[in-house]
């Protein structure tokens, strides 16, 4: 099997590693050069002999934000993807994860041609995402044609594909609406438990980079894109110190998002902007935090579903959402005993009062955070998951029935 996760995010790794562990050869690929938290991409003392990652470059440049050069990166990256198939496969099965959707039109025209079974594990309407951008560059009527045509490649993939597996009900009425009679089988997402653990709040990684010890410490971690309002986190800084709290905020992210907001943060002694951190501390970066933080913005609300508020409940510590209550995240924040609030300006000014009203009370985030990292090993056991999984890709690859709850949610 070659499962192919684009992003590299950490609980993909964790199942190609379950899968190996039951007996089925997995070769894990993903893009060496998109800039994103990755998971455990290497071989470790332990894993099963089954199992390889491999990382796959395009030939050219990632350059996110320009769209013409992200269209040639994403072309050039199927082609890559082509290449490492024809040397190593056949597979009997390959399944996309995180795929670009200019990648993945290529790559299911190449299935077609080759006869090579695949599945889809459908993270996102990325076409959606595609047709913002869009409406930013173009008129109105052009930006309305590309839609429609973004719309249909996405629907294609979804149709071509040999199984369908969806992280949300709600892509179940969206096939609908694109005229497709397709029942995803609807696994959600989650994190790793056993690679992110609840750590000490003053561990090795926070006395390295110099965390303060006092204040309630703040901290993002992830992708601040598109989907992101980055400036929210301020305010939510800025309405905890208004409210008496000594605060400080940690932010561990890279690329466009960040930059902006260094530049906002320019000259402030309570915020700390760092880079990316590697797989193996990313427990104690989560651990060092009080609060962690996230964010969505309405318009990425009803498909994107940010995977770090799973984290942050393996994590064992008190989430804040500035995001849509109708997202599926936000059903986690609240039953993990965090906060969801809106992604505006009043949202970030109503979580800093939650925060600072919560900072005096003993033990308050503590006994949040217990109850999230409950929450996490209640949901994220891997041995269901996978067998699950092992299910739908048995029956994808021709080997198997298909799954009975292919439909379910």
């Amino acid at each position: 099997m070659n499962l192919h996760d684009y992003s590299g995010h950490p609980f993909q790794a964790q199942l190609s590693r379950y899968l190996a562990g039951h007996g089925h050869e997995v070769v894990h690929t993903y893009c060496a050069q998109y800039v994103t938290g990755h998971g455990r991409l290497t071989r470790a003392a332990g894993d099963p002999r089954g199992l390889e990652f491999e990382g796959l470059r395009a030939g050219v440049d990632l350059v996110k934000y320009s769209p013409w050069r992200r269209a040639r990166f994403e072309l050039g990256y199927a082609r890559s993807w082509q290449r490492f198939l024809a040397a190593r496969g056949p597979f009997d099965l390959v399944v996309a994860c995180n795929v670009p959707l200019l990648s993945l039109d290529r790559m299911r025209a190449h299935f077609g041609r080759t006869g090579q079974r695949w599945a889809l594990w459908h993270q996102d309407i990325y076409s959606m995402g595609m047709a913002a951008e869009v409406r930013r560059i173009l008129p109105r009527p052009l930006a309305g044609l590309a839609r429609r045509v973004l719309e249909r490649a996405e629907a294609m993939q979804v149709a071509s594909a040999d199984a369908v597996v969806a992280i949300e009900q709600a892509f179940a009425a969206k096939y609908r609406e694109w005229g497709l009679d397709v029942a995803p089988y609807v696994e959600p997402n989650w994190a790793p438990l056993e690679d992110i653990t609840p750590r000490p709040r003053d561990n090795g990684w926070a006395r390295t980079h110099g965390l303060p010890t006092a204040p309630v410490r703040l901290l993002y971690a992830g992708t601040l894109g598109r989907k992101h309002n980055p400036a929210l986190l301020l305010g939510v800084l800025d309405r905890c110190r208004e409210r008496g709290a000594d605060a400080h905020l940690t932010v561990v992210s890279e690329g466009v998002g960040a930059d902006d907001l260094r530049g906002l943060a320019a000259g402030r002694p309570d915020v700390r902007i760092l880079g990316y951190q590697p797989a193996s501390q990313f427990p104690d970066v989560l651990g060092s935090a009080d609060v962690v933080l996230t964010l969505l913005e309405p318009d990425a609300a009803r498909y994107s579903v940010p995977s770090k508020v799973l984290s942050y409940l393996c994590a064992g510590r008190t989430v804040v959402g500035l995001m849509p209550v109708g997202n599926p995240a936000a059903a986690d924040v609240l039953a993990a005993g965090g906060h969801v609030c809106a992604p505006t300006g009043y949202g970030a000014a109503e979580a800093g009062d939650w925060i600072a009203a919560h900072a005096a009370v003993p033990r308050a985030f503590a006994d949040r955070g217990r109850r999230a990292r409950r929450l996490a090993e209640e949901r994220f056991a891997i041995e269901a998951i996978g067998r699950r999984f092992e299910q739908v890709f048995a029956a994808a690859a021709g080997y198997g029935s298909p799954a009975p709850a292919a439909a379910a949610g």
